[in-house]
């Protein structure tokens, strides 16, 4: 009997380098499309820090090496979140970011929406307000 090996999202995207550069088109598009006014607002002024837990972090969750851990802990995202306001607005704000950057990278059709299915789920759980 034959076992099917299945890729994970980190190896279907292309690795580290692709990963980084989801997470760089991610925050250009949300410090600079008006659509994600709010959610940048929510960010300190600087995105470099921001941009380096997210790399980390969705390299892990993805299927990769799990960078974040290594470095933080365990991610404890909702726990980390709370003391945000995030309501529906402000997840779709987080939603057309990473939607629009996953389309300008042109992935596999059934990647992208497996991933956008996954980060739906994510950032509706991050959700602490009406």
């Amino acid at each position: 009997m034959s076992q099917i090996l299945e890729a994970t999202p980190f190896e279907l995207i292309g690795g580290e380098a692709r990963v980084a550069e989801l997470v760089q088109r991610f925050y250009d598009i949300m410090d600079s499309d008006p659509v994600a006014a709010g959610v940048r607002k929510a960010h300190t002024e600087d995105l470099s820090s921001a941009r380096e837990k997210l790399r980390l972090f969705l390299t892990g969750w993805m299927g990769g090496p799990a960078l974040y851990v290594e470095k933080y802990g365990h991610p404890m995202l909702r726990a980390r979140h709370l003391p945000f306001r995030i309501d529906e607005r402000m997840r779709d704000e987080w939603l057309y970011c990473m939607y629009k950057a996953m389309e300008q990278m042109n992935l596999e059709t059934a990647l992208r929406e497996h991933l956008e299915q996954a980060f739906w789920r994510t950032a509706d759980f991050m959700r602490n307000a009406q």
